[in-house]
């Protein structure tokens, strides 16, 4: 570990994945200090907070690659202490692998992860013991390349982003079963509003290419019909969708350029667009990095984040002046960079 001896515990702290590094960097949220860096194993993706454990969980996907481009799927959760930094558990997801997705429920103390499909099961969501890290079931999501997930406020309902398959899956976290499908055309990113009404989706797919294979955008779907009742459009293909605590709406959108690319395609600069509560109208547009990929925001909601993977930076934009105050760097030695992202308040005293 490389790290500051500045004690994280007695402020907020911003945690960065760099999925090449491979790390996680620690920043203070206010002032933008670097703190530390933590390496973990090999290509991480996603972060999840557990504030009632202070535990921060970070999945490792693949040995190496991307998705549909890899030298082997990983199996791998890495339990992180936030504020000495330090590993102190990791969760072997065997026989499962290719862990994409987080999402916790603190009321039942359970999390959730969504993994690729093996072969002998579709893809799935893992459901472990938040306290004891216990492994207590897998919910079948009937798609082989389930990615993001999240659940309503209340905990009874699940969904997940399936890349190529034409559905959002929805699955009943009261029983642990598959509950059906709500068609889209493939998806990335998504979130629910803060009341649990409305699920926010990518779509579709995000492939490389300059022209999408759908009009691209974020589907709308309410959650008590189960299907999609609007789309808010966007000009370029949308990956990570957040919802604010204010309930606005936050997508990243990618901007293409007519010319080779690596693996991610060729990137410029991207696009962070705010959808108001309630409205949902276009509020405003801040330019990003190249290829946004994960967005948070601070507790009261007047901060957004985006993880711009190409760049290897965090973009952190005022939501209130749409405006970016600061440009947060990421140690990478590849091509990705910023990916996963998780607000850490402080210690309470």
């Amino acid at each position: 570990m490389n790290a500051t001896d500045a004690n994280t515990s007695g402020r907020d702290v911003l945690a960065v994945v760099s999925q090449s590094g491979p790390t996680v960097t620690f920043f203070d949220a206010t002032t933008h200090q670097r703190l530390g860096v933590l390496e973990v194993p090999a290509e991480p993706h996603e972060l999840c907070y557990d504030p009632d454990r202070r535990l921060l969980y970070c999945l490792s996907t693949y040995v190496s690659g991307y998705y549909h481009a890899h030298q082997g799927r990983a199996r791998q959760i890495t339990v992180i202490d936030p504020d000495t930094r330090t590993i102190v558990d990791t969760l072997d997801t065997t026989p499962d692998h290719a862990p994409h997705g987080f999402a916790l429920d603190r009321a039942r103390a359970r999390l959730y992860v969504s993994v690729e499909a093996t072969d002998t099961a579709p893809g799935g969501v893992i459901v472990y013991d938040a306290r004891t890290r216990e492994r207590l079931a897998r919910i079948p999501v009937m798609a082989d390349g389930p990615h993001w997930f999240a659940i309503t406020p209340d905990g009874r309902r699940g969904y997940s982003t399936n890349k190529e398959a034409p559905f959002v899956s929805v699955v009943d976290l009261e029983l642990d079963a598959f509950a059906g499908r709500i068609e889209v055309p493939g998806s990335e990113g998504l979130d629910v509003s803060p009341d649990g009404r409305h699920v926010y989706v990518a779509a579709p797919k995000g492939d490389f290419g300059v022209r999408p294979a759908a009009p691209p955008g974020v589907r709308v779907i309410d959650v008590a019909k189960g299907e999609v009742v609007r789309t808010l459009p966007t000009e370029g293909v949308v990956f990570p969708v957040h919802t604010t605590v204010t309930g606005a709406v936050l997508a990243g959108e990618l901007r293409m350029v007519r010319e080779p690319g690596g693996e991610l395609g060729a990137q410029t600069d991207g696009v962070l667009t705010v959808f108001a509560p309630g409205t949902l109208e276009v509020v405003g547009q801040v330019e990003v990095g190249r290829f946004p990929l994960t967005i948070t925001s601070s507790p009261d909601g007047g901060t957004g984040y985006v993880a711009n993977v190409m760049s290897g930076t965090v973009t952190v934009v005022d939501l209130e002046r749409l405006s970016v105050t600061a440009t947060l760097e990421v140690d990478r030695a590849g091509e990705a960079g910023a990916h996963g992202l998780a607000y850490i308040p402080a210690a309470r005293s």
